[in-house]
């Protein structure tokens, strides 16, 4: 009896969206009296990091710092349209929108600048600490606070902008029906090392390695976090968490996550990740992100890793030590 290590290697080809009906994502971006910006949307951050991507997109968009943009994530009655978070498209769509919103808030702004330094707006240029100029003449310059109060106060202005995303509709092969349901995709390989226990089926996740397409990482740190709590929650998925046999009856079930098994700071492993950025030619900044596809390569990558150790393909999550045992039995068996 022995401890067998085994490599499984996944692979993902994730489409970034969904083309219901375009897949629409809004967004409005308005500036207060002092030069601050709001970004309205009524798309939902569940944790990812879209507000702080949008807060980025918005702030590189308008050429000011980031601390000026606040978004504002309201809900459906009060926020512009957007089709929801789900699909991984987050970033892509609802990016784009306030891209599309921010740069009609900009050109207001420019404009009510223009007018106040008596020059023409296409001679204007933005420093991104909060500063309006002519170009190389940096000493002609005015402060967006001092050009959104003008605005607000002198001009009768209001600077602001709105966006909206929609993919374009998908041409149909008359022959085959085939159509592209998405504009973009992003990919991912994941390696993992784990050891089997042959006497008792137990399994020990020991490195994993992996390597994603995310088209442009805007913010890195917020992506590398991602891709380790996606890999976290995948291998979950796979070696502990379940619902059955309870579902739908839960009268024998765990009722608190002091019952509910679940990966602890023990069972942490090293893991190596490698961003490649490819820009998405259709993506904010060319951004798609990685979203839900982060939690997925690890769960098949785990269950190749168990058959090359054991040879034991075990195909219903999660891959429990009794399952690994009967199937090692049952190879022995079939040996005998």
């Amino acid at each position: 009896m022995a401890k067998r290590n085994g490599r499984g290697v996944a692979t993902v080809n994730y489409p970034i969206g969904m083309n219901l009906g375009g897949d629409p994502s809004q967004a409005l971006v308005h500036s207060n009296p002092t030069g601050k910006f709001t970004v309205s949307l009524s798309s939902v951050d569940p944790g990812q990091g879209m507000k702080s991507v949008t807060r980025q997109i918005c702030a590189e968009t308008l050429g000011i710092p980031v601390e000026h943009v606040y978004v504002d994530t309201a809900d459906s009655d009060t926020g512009p349209h957007c089709m929801g978070s789900f699909a991984s498209r987050g970033t892509h769509r609802v990016g784009n929108a306030v891209i599309t919103a921010a740069e009609e808030a900009r050109a207001v702004m420019m404009d009510a600048a223009a007018q106040e330094l008596e020059v023409d707006a296409g001679d204007l240029v933005t420093d991104g600490n909060g500063n309006i100029h002519v170009k190389g003449a940096p000493a002609c310059s005015i402060s967006v606070a001092e050009v959104a109060s003008a605005a607000q106060f002198k001009q009768g202005k209001t600077i602001a902008g709105r966006g909206i995303f929609l993919v374009p509709p998908s041409a149909v092969e008359p022959e085959t029906g085939a159509m592209d349901p998405v504009t973009c995709y992003a990919h991912a390989c994941m390696i993992v090392e784990v050891a089997v226990d042959d006497e008792t089926g137990a399994v020990d996740v020991l490195s994993m390695k992996s390597a994603y397409e995310l088209g442009r990482a805007i913010n890195p740190k917020l992506v590398e976090q991602q891709l380790v709590g996606g890999a976290w929650m995948g291998m979950s998925h796979a070696l502990y968490e379940t619902p059955e046999p309870y579902y739908p009856d839960r009268s024998h079930g765990p009722t608190d996550f002091n019952d509910y098994l679940m990966p602890g700071a023990g069972d942490i492993c090293p893991h190596d990740i490698v961003v490649l950025e490819r820009p998405a030619p259709d993506g904010p900044f060319g951004a798609k992100g990685p979203g839900e596809m982060c939690a997925n390569p690890i769960i098949p990558a785990i269950a190749n890793a168990i058959f090359d150790a054991v040879g034991v393909r075990v195909d219903e999550m999660p891959f429990t030590p009794e399952k690994i045992l009967a199937g090692i039995k049952a190879l022995q068996g079939s040996q005998l």
